[in-house]
């Protein structure tokens, strides 16, 4: 525990650290009134932040580590609410394609020159770096040299967040989905919500987000790094809480113990959405007690000793918010009953496969009901949720459709976690209960197999054959000794074998097609690394059998 106790001192000094940037109130000033959308606190009118360092020009923000999910997202956000906005990140990603699309300078490689190119001198007002870029990266090395204030993702977070009625997505698993499902339904029922989430969403015109007037803020507020501590939401969700970034957390106690200061976090008299079948998420409740208020309009069952109101869902008629009698419907998704307290109130259906989903669909209901205001709009807000919920689609690498062609379906997705894994295998085999799944998972980071290797051995059941690759490190060296093989050979259930290279598992992949090509076969790749790219070129190469 005591270690637990110095990772949070740890979270909490970066975020204060003077290298951070010391100017808090200058630049929290700044961000207050620079977003196009955000509300002026002189006058309430919309407004463009102006640079001290030049009259008449933008503020100007860099993001170094802008190709990842969460830096792209808010540059994207900080690009359409009128701030200038440029980056830069070691390895080119789909997201800076968007960014670039969209005007804002994006550079491969880190190089002071980025933070110079095109400005005849004039230097950022503000870096804002991501949770993988150490101390002696080049750009910030040279940014603190001259003074301008750097930033780490959560302390660019709190400020963007400050002034809105933020609402906060959180878990180990599913917040993407949820985040993106929230925001699609909200956003549809007419909300000018604004909302960033960790993945591309189909259904966004801004890719991942969506860069409204608010006053709602819905946020996919990431555990990593502790990243998501520094956030003060009115309403937090909680998905589920488990092991995992294993490079930053000891063991799931540790885990938890951030999460319970993250939903410390919430303002008195908010809200906490959690997922009661989660042990983890469950354990987050701690000392609440019985809303003694409470009445039968959604207003949550349990009541914290800090003043927000909690509110539970799950597939236990325990729950708050519970669904019932889930069957596959012809979209290929489910449809469910949805309960409020033991009473039925709505059918509904999804596009999506998999239980997981279900219980992503109740987080977006019952943080809907939270944000009721009219109690008589209940049943007519209700009826309006699920018809939306019935029209999404899902977010890119969630069990996304790569494509089709002689009787073989390919699909991706980002599972890179044991439960992920079984989850997304389990959906699979609902969605085709009867075809051959072949399933190509790339392990992610040398660290995660070796923790969880015991549950991954056992992720695999549903399918009918496996391809381990090698592991992509990502940010790590090999000190544990650990390879793809070594998953393979104690993987429990379907045929599995060994092949490190993407390439090779490609050719493979053809021999067992071109051989079975009159049956319908199901190619699923999984991973977080460049396992995406094997989809593609597996359909590409595919095109060349007769």
């Amino acid at each position: 525990m005591a270690g637990h106790r110095r990772q949070l001192r740890y979270c909490r000094s970066e975020r204060r650290g003077s290298w951070l940037g010391e100017n808090v109130k200058e630049v929290a000033a700044f961000v207050r009134c620079a977003f196009v959308g955000g509300q002026s606190l002189v006058d309430g009118r919309e407004v463009v932040a102006y640079s001290k360092r030049g009259e008449g020009k933008k503020v100007w923000v860099h993001f170094v580590g802008i190709g990842g999910s969460g830096l792209s997202a808010l540059a994207m956000l900080a690009h359409k609410q009128g701030f200038e906005v440029s980056g830069s990140d070691i390895v080119w990603s789909s997201y800076m394609n968007d960014l670039h699309l969209a005007g804002v300078k994006v550079f491969l490689g880190h190089s002071i020159a980025s933070m110079e190119v095109n400005n005849h001198g004039r230097l950022p007002d503000a870096v804002i770096i991501s949770s993988a870029i150490p101390k002696d990266n080049i750009e910030v090395v040279y940014a603190e040299s001259v003074g301008i204030p750097i930033y780490k993702r959560d302390s660019w977070l709190r400020y963007v967040t400050a002034y809105y009625n933020l609402i906060a997505i959180g878990g180990t698993h599913g917040k993407s989905t949820t985040a993106a499902m929230l925001s699609y339904v909200l956003h549809a029922t007419g909300d000018d919500l604004i909302a960033v989430v960790g993945a591309n969403v189909p259904q966004f015109s801004g890719g991942n987000i969506i860069p409204g007037n608010g006053p709602n803020f819905i946020l996919e507020a990431d555990e990593y790094d502790c990243c998501f501590l520094g956030l003060s939401p009115s309403v937090a969700v909680v998905t589920n809480v488990e092991w995992d970034h294993v490079d930053i957390f000891d063991d799931e106690e540790h885990v938890r113990c951030v999460f319970r200061e993250f939903v410390q976090q919430i303002k008195c008299g908010g809200h906490l959405i959690l997922c009661g079948d989660s042990a983890g998420a469950y354990s987050l409740l701690g000392d609440c007690k019985p809303n003694q208020s409470s009445t039968d309009i959604f207003p949550g069952s349990l009541i914290s000793d800090v003043g927000y109101t909690v509110t539970t869902y799950g597939l236990s008629s325990k729950m708050d918010w519970y669904a019932s009698c889930i069957t596959p419907n012809s979209q290929g998704g489910q449809d469910y009953i949805l309960h409020y307290r033991e009473c039925p109130v709505a059918d509904v259906s999804l596009k999506l496969p998999g239980v997981h989903n279900v219980l992503n669909s109740l987080a977006v209901v019952a943080t809907i009901a939270t944000l009721i205001k009219n109690r008589e709009l209940v049943h007519e807000t209700i009826d309006s949720v699920k018809h939306h919920l019935s029209k999404f689609e899902g977010v890119s690498r969630r069990f996304e459709l790569i494509g089709k062609l002689h009787g073989c379906c390919i699909y991706d997705d980002y599972a890179h976690h044991p439960t992920e894994v079984r989850a997304t295998l389990q959906a699979a085999r609902q969605k085709f209960p009867s075809q051959p799944l072949w399933v190509v998972f790339q392990p992610h980071t040398f660290s995660r197999i070796a923790a969880l290797m015991e549950d991954f051995v056992t992720a695999f059941t549903d399918a009918d054959h496996l391809i381990v690759t090698e592991i992509y490190a990502a940010r790590e060296e090999n000190k544990w000794n650990s390879d793809g093989k070594d998953l393979a050979n104690l993987v429990i259930g379907p045929a599995s074998e060994y092949i490190p290279n993407l390439d090779d598992v490609v050719d493979k992949l053809l021999l067992e097609l071109s051989t079975n090509r009159n049956q319908e076969t199901i190619v699923m790749t999984l991973g977080a690394g460049d396992i995406t790219t094997l989809g593609p070129k597996l359909l590409n190469r595919m095109q060349t059998i007769p």
